[in-house]
């Protein structure tokens, strides 16, 4: 019997028992307009294919490669790997050789020689264009976050122009409003670019771990938090219970995750409110808190709030990126991020990372 025909008179079961080995593996399962992408179409080619390959002619490589370029396509939009996208076609080359065998179909070599060339074809589209779709996502990603973050940034600069140009002319005084409008927008500029640092960091893998002491990271992000907390007329409280805690962290993502939360903090915490900055020591954690009085927030908002563009409060400055970049520093020290809601009072944000062993003295 040849190979084609058995494919094409069995293709519901070959198609059904490709799916069946998919969706007990890692790959996601895929939900497809059948009969128009993915494997359906793949394999009305690959009949095609195998139907007008002969010693003297060879399968139709360019259609093999398009049905599995769409394919590709398919899977890339679904979110699986590359990996997966191999695996798949690997499901549906054991799915046609198995129920082969089974049924003794006595299907000749060389059409089995056949239907491999035919699958190396189709994974080296399906790959290649897998490949072009997570290129040209990572690049618009890319470009509109660069292009976000130069929209803010020239957002402050030019508040900033302003504002230094009224005291320049000496038409405001610097204590006056106008003043502290240029000093919220120079902070909000040095924040902006410390957690903009902080990210490239982590996504290049640029991490510089060391031993630090946890009242050093609080003393290090209190000096600019307590410049924010006067300009907004907030009261900012920082303790630490043990300066003998240690943290193992790259010092720079690890205050910039933690400015991040006192910044968000202060935006949303009422006029005249309390920030509080802490630390908090069991014998195998450092818990850096930032404690705020934001009212609370509404239900189910705690679940979702750590997820990236996620905004609270009528404030909608700033990317909201700045609590999902926190999650992705902190897990990149082998921490966790964790948001407690108190309604009617506010949050309290958790920096819970590993206790390190203090330093040993040197014998004497």
């Amino acid at each position: 019997m040849l190979l084609c025909d058995f494919i094409w008179e069995h293709r519901d079961q070959v198609l059904d028992r490709a799916r069946s080995r998919v969706s007990t593996g890692e790959t996601p399962v895929v939900t497809e307009p059948e009969p128009t992408t993915g494997l359906p179409l793949f394999v009305e080619q690959l009949c095609v294919a195998l139907h007008r390959a002969t010693p003297l002619q060879a399968p139709d490589h360019e259609a093999i490669s398009d049905s599995a370029a769409l394919h590709g396509h398919l899977l890339f939009d679904h979110g699986v790997t590359i990996e997966q996208v191999v695996r798949e076609y690997g499901h549906l080359c054991q799915s046609i050789t198995s129920l082969a065998v089974e049924k003794d179909a006595g299907i000749a070599a060389e059409d089995f020689r056949t239907l491999n060339l035919c699958l190396d074809d189709a994974i080296a589209a399906a790959v290649t264009e897998f490949g072009r779709q997570r290129e040209r996502a990572i690049n618009n990603e890319g470009t509109e976050r660069l292009g976000v973050l130069a929209h803010e940034m020239r957002n402050l600069l030019n508040v900033a122009i302003l504002s230094f140009a009224s005291i320049r002319d000496g038409v405001v005084a610097p204590g006056g409003s106008t003043g502290a409008m240029h000093e919220r927008s120079l902070l909000s500029l040095l924040a902006l670019i410390d957690r903009s640092m902080a990210e490239v960091r982590l996504d290049a893998a640029m991490q510089n771990l060391e031993h630090v002491p946890a009242w050093k990271i609080l003393r290090e992000v209190e000096i600019g938090a307590a410049l924010v907390a006067r300009q907004r007329g907030l009261r900012f409280v920082v303790s630490c219970d043990d300066r003998s805690a240690i943290v193992e962290a790259d010092r720079q993502i690890l205050c910039a995750a933690l400015a991040n939360l006192v910044q968000n903090a202060m935006k949303f915490t009422h006029p005249a409110g309390t920030v509080l900055l802490r630390t908090r020591t069991t014998p195998t954690r450092v818990l850096l808190e930032v404690e705020d009085e934001c009212g609370g927030l509404p239900p189910g908002h705690a679940e979702t709030l750590l997820q990236p563009f996620t905004q609270r409060g009528t404030d909608r400055t700033g990317l909201g990126l700045g609590l999902s970049i926190c999650v992705k520093a902190v897990r990149a020290i082998a921490g966790e991020l964790r948001v407690i809601d108190m309604p009617g009072k506010g949050c309290v944000f958790t920096i819970d990372l590993p206790k390190q062993a203090p330093p040993s003295t040197p014998t004497i």
